[in-house]
């Protein structure tokens, strides 16, 4: 018996979108990329190309502006949102009048305005969102979720969670878009999201308040004070970037090259911009103490320009103690050029390296150490091609990790009440952001 293709169609042909497009693509029996849209004419191109070259039907390529043209001719079953995060709900909102289902990629929106949006057009809709929260399939992330729901260390009272951007990927976020809140929402929606929504998973709760302070203290302009900035507006053709550890060198990446620096005559849009410009308008340094609706509280920290990457949480409860340790890499790797080409310093070093160690520690017992398996590094921890395999190939989740907008909302609120209160230095309470829903 043949299979009709669910068809499914994509909005915002950047990097992210590469996960989606190869996913429905690898399922051809029984997917298919219908359709294309985005505001560059020369990445749609990119990603058309591959996908032709993966032996699968060419998608239709839409202008963003032609959405909704897209959705009447295309007609897309569900429609992957995967653009700048100020405009998911613009496609959301469109995809759920039609009643079709929607994957957005975190976070859900910007705004708790937009967010309550969502929410009522989905009571309207014969559609759905799906989040996708991939830190939930990390299997990491899934045992702690089952030693936690089994009461390993009983009521939870408190959780601390401290986690580092090293000065690699810290650093990206202040080359690009997501530099500007009004495009990202600042680090605490944008990246915190992902944290904020492990709490809230593992607590099975949600956050009622926040206190939070912020503030840009190494990245932007701080630069020319710390000594790290080199001068220049943007990596590719200054001088100054050629032995720079903070710069990004798209010509040495062909996927990036492809995907933003051939693709600049098209809108002018800079991937590699100088982290120490001027003009960056989010934090790099984040804490937020959460209230959640279970009575625990979070004590939260993100630091951005942290020389190794990973994280710990700790849950406190009646019963003891459980602690998780991540370290991503212990060092940042440079693994510079210099102007003829040849290696600079750095990337001679040993290769970055990384562990991990859950422990519970019970009341009146020695601790005990849970073995996981073989850590990955890659694709958040090994979960993104568990979460792909949810989505699109209808796996059972014995572990509910599929996230929906109530959950992207939930994730949001923490990041959008912390920014709020960093703004005016008062602890913002969540149902005063979503008024409307």
């Amino acid at each position: 018996m043949s299979v009709t293709p669910h068809r499914y169609a994509l909005v915002g042909t950047g990097a992210r979108a590469k996960m989606f497009v190869d996913a429905v693509v690898e399922r051809s029996g029984k997917a298919r990329l219908v359709a294309l849209a985005d505001t560059n004419r020369h990445r749609l191109g990119v990603h058309a190309e591959a996908v032709e070259a993966a032996g699968a039907p060419a998608p239709d390529l839409y202008a963003a502006t032609d959405f909704e043209r897209m959705l009447e001719e295309a007609k897309p079953q569900t429609v992957i949102v995967t653009c700048v995060d100020a405009h998911h709900h613009e496609y959301i909102l469109a995809a759920l009048a039609r009643d079709l289902d929607v994957i957005c990629e975190k976070p859900l929106t910007t705004t708790g305005e937009h967010a309550a949006a969502i929410l009522e057009a989905e009571r309207r809709s014969a559609g759905s969102v799906t989040v996708t929260f991939n830190y939930r399939y990390n299997p990491l992330h899934e045992k702690v979720a089952d030693l936690l729901r089994e009461g390993a260390v009983g009521e939870i009272i408190s959780v601390g969670f401290d986690w580092l951007l090293d000065t690699r990927h810290g650093a990206d976020y202040f080359r690009r878009w997501h530099r500007l809140a009004d495009k990202s929402g600042g680090l605490l929606v944008h990246k915190s999201g992902h944290h904020f929504d492990l709490v809230n998973w593992w607590l099975d709760s949600a956050p009622m308040q926040a206190f939070a302070k912020g503030k840009l203290a190494f990245y932007g302009e701080n630069g020319r004070r710390t000594g790290h900035d080199r001068g220049y507006e943007r990596a590719t053709g200054a001088a100054g970037s050629a032995d720079d550890p903070f710069a990004l060198h798209l010509d040495d990446n062909p996927g990036l090259k492809e995907l933003y620096l051939d693709a600049e005559s098209e809108d002018g849009y800079l991937r590699d911009q100088n982290v120490f410009a001027p003009g960056a308008t989010i934090y790099d340094d984040m804490m937020a103490l959460v209230d959640y609706e279970s009575g625990a509280t979070l004590s939260y920290r993100l630091t951005a320009y942290s020389p190794w990457e990973g994280y710990r949480v700790h849950f406190n409860g009646t019963q003891g103690r459980l602690e998780l340790l991540v370290v991503e890499n212990d060092h940042v790797n440079p693994d510079l050029k210099g102007p003829n080409g040849a290696s600079v310093h750095g990337s001679h070093e040993a290769p970055e390296e990384g562990r991990y160690e859950l422990t519970v520690h019970p009341f009146w017992t020695k601790p005990r150490s849970i073995d996981v398996g073989e850590y990955q590094r890659k694709g958040h921890g090994g979960g993104d091609q568990r979460m792909l395999a949810v989505l699109f190939d209808g796996e059972s989740d014995p572990h509910d990790r599929s996230a929906t907008a109530r959950d992207g909302v939930n994730a949001l609120a923490a990041g959008l009440a912390s920014n709020a209160s960093i703004a005016t230095g008062q602890p913002v309470a969540v149902a005063d952001l979503f008024k409307n829903q």
